[in-house]
């Protein structure tokens, strides 16, 4: 999906080089989820109920605005 890679890939170029371990971590996971289930909280249909990940979601969604 072009709209969840543009988010990831703004996120990465943008960010990653300076977030901590702990947002490294947490994105990396979110990368590891299926295709569907990380559109879904990247682009705001679910909540992911595992706090790393909600934080992660919260990270690039703050930052892409």
């Amino acid at each position: 999906m072009k709209e969840l890679d543009i988010l990831l890939q703004r996120w990465l170029k943008g960010r990653y080089d300076e977030a901590s371990e702990v947002q490294r971590a947490g994105f990396e996971a979110l990368l590891e989820l299926p295709d569907p289930e990380l559109a879904a909280y990247v682009l705001g249909a679910m909540i992911p109920p595992d706090a790393q990940l909600a934080a992660a979601v919260r990270e690039i969604l703050d930052y892409v605005g």
